[in-house]
């Protein structure tokens, strides 16, 4: 394994004794697309960690080798250290990483909560995108704020983006077997995954306790754009009152 690129590192804070905010960025991204975030609810008086995931802020020539289980691994993992050490917690999954949380909350029913920051499902540009060898040139992240810069690489492999799909498809099956608290992020101008990936994880999720909550200022990387201040207040809201509530909707 390469060296991890400055920024790219895991991160944690250290805040509450009783409660705890798990982060996980997304395929390609790095902890660095959950700092702010983590800041924000750290500010809110939550302890958070961001572990990064096999093969990611390094080379990807370490993408290469990773794959989608490895990277579901250091979820739990990280999952069940902070289960031992706090009364609750929470875990909050964007992109790729809401598709990880998605089988880690099927696997523990008895996660405190969840939160899914434009989970992904399908990204449509992968589709017709076959092989296993080979690399892909990736455009600049989606992000509208023009003053954010996410660390990501330049091109990802064809590996690595096979595994991608077996992530979302395994999400896909465990959709309605996710019965704890869910809110649930969906930003309407998204260029990289369908916000019918948002609004199908709704009405699936077998949860009773869910809300779902527009981001209208940010793009894909919600957890770095304009809204990230809307995702903290919201999802520690939500996470304090633990009752059920129809899903917020704005008009597009």
């Amino acid at each position: 394994m390469k060296k991890v690129i400055p920024g790219a590192q895991s991160f944690s804070i250290h805040k509450s004794s009783e409660q705890a905010v798990l982060l996980c960025h997304g395929f390609n991204g790095t902890p660095q697309s959950m700092e702010a975030l983590g800041e924000q609810f750290a500010s809110l008086g939550y302890s958070v960690y961001a572990p990064r995931l096999a093969g990611h802020g390094t080379c990807p020539e370490d993408m290469e080798c990773s794959t989608a289980e490895e990277w579901y691994q250091t979820l739990e993992s990280a999952y069940l250290k902070l289960r031992a050490r706090f009364q609750k917690v929470y875990v909050i999954g964007q992109s790729m990483g809401g598709s990880l949380t998605i089988k880690l909350a099927s696997a523990y029913p008895d996660i405190d909560g969840i939160g899914l920051i434009n989970a992904a499902l399908e990204v449509p540009d992968y589709e017709n995108i076959h092989g296993s060898d080979g690399y892909l040139e990736e455009g600049a992240p989606d992000i509208k704020n023009p003053n954010v810069k996410e660390i990501a690489y330049n091109r990802v492999p064809l590996h690595a983006i096979a595994e991608l799909k077996k992530a979302m498809k395994e999400a896909c099956v465990k959709l309605k077997t996710v019965s704890c608290p869910a809110v649930i992020f969906c930003s309407p101008e998204d260029h990289v995954v369908p916000a019918a990936c948002s609004e199908k994880i709704y009405h699936m999720i077998a949860s009773s306790i869910k809300e779902y909550i527009l981001l209208p200022n940010s793009y894909h990387v919600a957890s770095m754009d304009y809204d990230l201040n809307r995702i903290a207040e919201e999802a520690n809201h939500f996470y304090a009152r633990k009752t059920a509530h129809p899903a917020k909707r704005m008009s597009m």
